[in-house]
């Protein structure tokens, strides 16, 4: 008998969607990732869950079905990542017609099936608090609704979620090798110790890391072509001072989205452009960077400009290779491929995806592996993600409860810590009468608890994976901040 019934390679959006779906339905799962959870592509989005309002252009009707459909299923799932957001478009003489994009809107609505975001409408700019960033050329703008996630920590409460469900999760663990026969064996490395697993069904959910996975570990060629898209995206400060986001048309038929960023800055993306080199460090290359600032300077009052940029980041897209000319024009749909023969145990692939459509995905893969498994049916629909046990419109109150409750927490650290934990915040704040009590602080307001949750229970061990991957503390961190980070971290695994 197999040590599990499914084994997932990929700690992505993607692969932890899946281990928790799986994990939830019974079944003895082990997810294998050569890093940190999401720290890939899965870390590198546009902060978004959205239906793809441009998709429409290209006929991808299901696709945008499915994905508005998603919104406030995970909004009700995740009340503390999600958060529903406004988003300004405003029409540019020779772009999109002002027609279309009221017809577009229009439709957009009518696929969405709302129950909690409110509709699409016209604004005047000149009277409105959204319109003050802008160009003064821009007096009206269509306003419609999609929202926002802390994309690296939905991976990251999905593993955890999977792993409560009974799911084994290894970071930082290589799978260097997989034979198969009727069931796979896979030879993992983790910090230069070697073992073996075996399990009846095998998921390739490495992202754009699937080609490398299927020519080096499963030696077998992809079942379909892949194509390689990389988005770039820059963080500057804050450009205005309100909840919204915008959408900016550009040449081409593109879309750039500026996004209220963590408190206190503005990001900006993305690119679409076809990647060619080192997947272990995509990053931004000097003319996207002065893309987005071109984009932005032609809506914008407050000029942008490459030198201030405070952070910047790509994430490279495994998506499946449809033959489109353009890059922005291959679909963004998921495929999955599965891979069986007599006598050999199956093979299950994953192409493409969105942030937005995982838990679709997940539950796709799962009815296409159905036959082989005895599993209970999905269930992902209804449930609650850790911490977000409470209503959509309950996140002020949960702010307000953890204020009367650890009165030594400012509005700002309460809400921070409710975004990110939601009501798991108890589990590392407890007793705590002072902030003194939750040990030394050690960047902006983390504190020695926080980290030690993170190391504890959500597979942090470097100042890196807390920094950017469990928080975006990172942007506003000194160099001796992040070093206190590392030798506490190294200090409580030493403990442990």
């Amino acid at each position: 008998m197999a040590d599990y019934d499914l084994a997932i390679i990929g700690g992505g959006i993607n692969g932890t969607g899946l281990a928790r779906d799986a994990a939830g339905r019974g079944l003895r799962v082990l997810l294998v990732e050569t890093n940190d959870l999401a720290s890939g592509t899965s870390s590198a989005s546009s902060k978004l869950i959205h239906g793809g309002l441009r998709y429409l252009e290209h006929g991808a009707f299901r696709l945008v079905r499915e994905a508005l459909g998603e919104r406030e299923v995970l909004l009700r799932m995740a009340p503390h990542l999600i958060r529903p957001m406004r988003f300004v478009l405003p029409p540019v003489p020779g772009m999109r017609a002002p027609l279309k994009l009221r017809f577009g809107l229009l439709l957009y609505d009518w696929l969405g099936a709302r129950k909690l975001l409110p509709p699409s409408r016209t604004i005047d700019l000149t009277h409105n608090v959204v319109g003050q960033p802008l160009k003064r050329s821009f007096r009206y703008a269509f306003e419609y609704s999609d929202c926002w996630v802390d994309d690296s920590r939905l991976v990251v409460l999905n593993a955890v979620d999977a792993a409560e469900r009974g799911a084994t999760i290894r970071t930082r663990t290589r799978c260097v090798r997989v034979e198969r026969r009727d069931e796979w064996e896979l030879v993992l490395n983790s910090r230069g110790k070697r073992e073996t697993a075996t399990a009846r069904v095998l998921v390739n959910a490495a992202g754009p890391w699937i080609g490398e996975v299927a020519d080096t570990i499963i030696r077998r060629p992809l079942p379909a072509p892949v194509r390689l898209i990389k988005g770039s995206h820059i963080v500057v400060r804050r450009r205005f001072d309100h909840s919204d986001g915008y959408i900016l048309q550009a040449k081409g038929g593109r879309v750039v989205f500026a996004l209220p960023f963590a408190e206190d800055f503005t990001l900006i993306g993305t690119t679409d452009e076809n990647f060619v080199g080192d997947l272990k460090s995509p990053a931004p290359v000097p003319a996207e960077i002065m893309y987005l600032c071109d984009v932005a300077n032609q809506y914008f009052r407050d000029r942008i400009t490459p030198d201030e940029l405070v952070w910047s980041y790509a994430g490279v897209r495994a998506l499946y290779d449809d033959g489109a000319g353009k890059p922005e024009d291959v679909t963004r749909d998921y495929m999955l491929t599965l891979d069986e023969q007599r006598h050999l145990a199956p093979l299950l692939t994953v192409y493409g995806g969105k942030i937005t459509t995982h838990r679709r995905l997940a539950e796709a893969a799962m009815s296409k592996m159905r036959h082989f498994f005895l599993a209970k049916p999905a269930w992902t629909a209804k449930s609650s993600l850790p911490g977000g046990e409470f209503p959509p419109e309950g996140f002020a109150e949960v702010v307000a409860a953890m204020r009367a409750r650890w009165p030594f927490l400012s509005e700002a650290t309460a809400r921070r810590l409710a975004r990110a934990y939601g009501l798991r915040c108890e589990k590392f704040l407890g007793d705590a009468q002072s902030l003194s009590d939750l040990g030394p602080v050690l960047a902006g307001d983390l504190t020695g608890a926080e980290v030690r949750y993170l190391v504890d229970h959500e597979w942090a061990q470097t100042a890196d994976d807390v920094l950017w991957r469990r928080s975006k503390l990172g942007l506003s961190a000194s160099v001796e901040e992040r070093t206190a980070i590392a030798q506490f971290i190294a200090a409580s695994r030493g403990q442990g």
